[in-house]
């Protein structure tokens, strides 16, 4: 994976001694990492605290940035430990987080017709519930690197690197979690077809 021209500018003179050169770092991946914080532990909160131990961590590392991946691909895996051993410390599965407006409540599901059905809405938030708890059942890997490949988008590359797996077990593991979820959602889908 290449590396970002702005980011290896940044990593080298943050090494050459330039500790300010550090905020670029920080100003251009707070979100993604922020993102997948969330989405790994569940909660803003924690979320914040884990983007914050992240970046703590990759200042008091750089030196052992070896450039054969990304930086956001090197953060990504800081922060899935994070928040990996945050969850074990607390000993929680994260929920998978609920859109929420800017208010703080949250955001009802978009059906095709204007007025959906009361059934059509029961067993829409019968479905998002389940959906929960499925990815609550996960094990912390798989639903990390569920939320790593269908929410933030990263390769199986990206998501051997972040586990500390081979690719071959990133895949697996995404399939496995993806199995495990289409099993626990069948029900739903064969009535949503109805």
């Amino acid at each position: 994976m290449q590396m970002d021209a702005q980011d290896a500018a940044a990593v080298a003179q943050v090494l050459a001694g330039d500790r300010d050169a550090f905020r670029l770092l920080v100003e251009r991946h707070t979100r993604s990492i922020f993102n997948l914080a969330y989405r790994v532990t569940g909660n803003m909160t924690d979320a914040d605290e884990v983007v914050q131990e992240t970046f703590c961590r990759a200042y008091t590392k750089l030196t052992t940035f070896q450039f054969q991946s990304s930086v956001k691909t090197w953060l990504c895996r800081i922060a899935v430990n994070c928040a990996l051993d945050m969850m074990a410390k607390r000993k929680f599965e994260a929920a998978m987080p609920r859109v929420k407006n800017e208010d703080g409540t949250e955001v009802e599901i978009d059906f095709a017709s204007d007025r959906p059905s009361p059934e059509r809405l029961t067993l829409s938030a019968e479905a998002q519930e389940a959906m929960q708890r499925a990815i609550k059942s996960l094990t912390d890997m798989e639903r990390t690197a569920f939320v790593m490949r269908h929410f933030e988008g990263c390769s199986s590359e990206e998501i051997s690197v972040a586990l500390n797996q081979s690719v071959t077990a990133a895949k697996n593991t995404v399939f496995r979690a993806v199995q495990k979820l289409r099993r626990a959602l069948a029900p739903y889908v064969e009535e949503a077809a109805r």
